[in-house]
């Protein structure tokens, strides 16, 4: 059994180390809103999209109803930025931390006259299918390809600017880290204040070899009010890597602490406990994996190592 444990624990610190831009499997999650006009009015068939990097299906597109609702479903866990547009109104966007486990709240939107149409004169079934096609090359790793379907998307509709942080994910898997983080970097230029992509360029300092820093960055983000579960997660994966697992658990313990329907912090705390020899803590980080959120892909990983934990 000790054998067992040490190839085990061998083979789960190669898994934390795994390439962060790829996407992660659909969940089943919903929101669903609303898209007005200032004075209340409903607008029918206003195009709205959703868009993750981080998850597989990566983005989502839909349209209002007569009454001006809207209903999204499939996501995965995970903040996702959402726009919505219509015909000569301004596009509006935002973002929400979608729950694959709880209600998540309406999500409404008020579309102030003006603008050029659907993102600048693309329609939504254009939109839709373009962003396909390119979600498309992306999934099957044909990352120059995707770079270059996105940025064709972005010159017609560039208030998606979400796609950046696609493009930036297309170049990590290249490994053509600079490139990424100058696509980052325009992305603060043109809002200082996007964590994501402050926890992007970490991510891949990170899986560029710079711990230093993608640990300066990453902590520099963390001591902001609004620094969010991603800053936390990311922060124990750089201590995770530099072999500090009491740091790691730190860090992975308030992503928890932020969002306790996030399982990927919680697995992270059970490979922490494995390897520290914890077998007792471990299991029990797993079970709750499981608990929390069984459909993930932790969920699976975490199944497979409770079977070779029990006796």
């Amino acid at each position: 059994m000790r054998q067992r444990l040490h190839v085990l624990q061998a083979a789960l610190v190669a898994l934390c180390v795994i390439g962060f831009a790829g996407p992660a499997f659909a969940q089943i999650g919903r929101v669903g809103g609303s898209v007005k006009d200032p004075s209340g009015k409903p607008v029918a068939g206003a195009t709205v999209t959703a868009q993750n990097p981080n998850a597989s299906p990566s983005s989502f597109t839909t349209k209002t109803d007569k009454n001006g609702d809207f209903s999204l479903m499939g996501m995965s866990n995970g903040v996702w930025a959402f726009t919505a547009s219509a015909p000569n109104f301004a596009p509006s966007s935002g973002k929400m931390n979608v729950s694959t486990l709880n209600s998540n709240p309406p999500l409404d939107f008020t579309l102030k006259p003006g603008g050029g149409g659907e993102f600048a004169g693309v329609n939504a079934k254009q939109l839709q299918g373009q962003l396909a096609a390119a979600d498309a090359l992306f999934n099957s790793k044909q990352y120059q390809q995707a770079i270059d379907a996105y940025e064709a998307i972005l010159k017609k509709a560039p208030t998606l600017t979400v796609l950046d942080l696609q493009i930036g994910a297309a170049y990590r898997n290249l490994k053509e880290y600079d490139k990424a983080i100058g696509v980052y970097n325009d992305m603060l230029k043109a809002d200082p204040n996007s964590e994501k992509a402050v926890v992007a360029i970490g991510m891949t300092q990170l899986e560029k070899g710079d711990l230093t820093a993608a640990e300066q960055t990453l902590t520099k983000a963390a001591q902001s009010l609004s620094a969010t579960r991603e800053v936390f997660y990311a922060l124990g994966e750089v201590n995770f890597a530099k072999n500090d697992p009491a740091a790691a658990a730190k860090w992975y313990q308030k992503a928890v602490d932020t969002d306790p329907t996030w399982v990927k912090p919680i697995f992270k705390l059970g490979l922490v406990a494995l390897n520290r020899g914890d077998k007792a803590g471990a299991l029990q980080y797993m079970e709750k994996v499981v608990q929390v959120d069984p459909t993930s892909p932790e969920a699976a990983q975490a199944k497979a190592i409770i079977g070779q934990l029990k006796p």
